[in-house]
């Protein structure tokens, strides 16, 4: 299978095994750094044992698996979300000199912008996955953009979001180009994953040259009693 079959699996077996938890067959991300667990490409029953070991019976597996992948017989879907799997088409980076390099002295100011925004799970450690970019006014950060997972060849761009007071000035394209650059000066392709009802962001991204590659579902599970 290619790593964008299952880039969480793919990031944290290689760019980010320092995050990881567990061992064997099933792994997740460190739980102040992202939500999201993953188990090998083709998955056997001790691969989704080891998951529900590692989560605990009372706890629950936040999982991207492509939708012809489901969970075996026994694990509870709690959410289910249809989300896209987009992939720049071609070079799409343009550096942007007046956004700024964000790290932890400004993690208080990136939580309450996303607070605001909610565009997806952003923790305290999240920003220690990539690049992180914003741009601030005077009244503080308004807009930023960072790196999530990071496997083989590939980047994803997360955490696009702008604050009320600054939209419609295309800043989300701008954070985009900025960060794409950052990518593909690595080698790499950026990638992004929306929400499959999320039109207008798709509508960004379609224009800015990325391709719908495959249909996912985010599953929020909870393994076998």
């Amino acid at each position: 299978m290619e790593p964008l079959d299952n880039p969480v699996w793919h990031a944290l077996t290689s760019h980010h095994a320092r995050f990881a938890e567990g061992d064997g067959p099933a792994l997740r991300y460190q739980h102040d750094v992202a939500p999201f667990a993953a188990v090998p490409d083709d998955p056997d029953a001790e691969a989704w044992s080891a998951l529900a070991n590692l989560v605990g019976v009372a706890g629950t597996a936040l999982i991207f698996r492509p939708v012809v992948a489901q969970p075996p017989a026994g694990w509870e879907v709690l959410y289910r979300v249809p989300a896209l799997q987009m992939v720049a088409s071609e070079p799409i980076g343009e550096p942007d000199d007046v956004l700024v390099g964000l790290g932890a002295d400004d993690v208080p100011e990136m939580l309450a912008l996303v607070g605001r925004t909610k565009p997806g799970p952003f923790f305290e450690r999240t920003h220690q996955l990539g690049s992180y970019i914003g741009l601030r006014d005077r009244e503080g950060l308004v807009a930023m953009a960072g790196e999530r997972m990071c496997g083989p060849r590939f980047a994803e761009i997360s955490a696009v979001c702008t604050d009320d007071r600054a939209r419609r000035q295309g800043l989300a394209t701008r954070l985009v180009r900025a960060l794409a650059a950052i990518i593909e000066r690595r080698g790499d392709t950026p990638i992004l994953h929306v929400v499959a009802d999320n039109t207008p962001a798709i509508r960004v991204y379609d224009a800015l040259g990325f391709e719908t590659r495959a249909t996912f579902d985010v599953l929020v599970l909870r393994p076998p009693v």
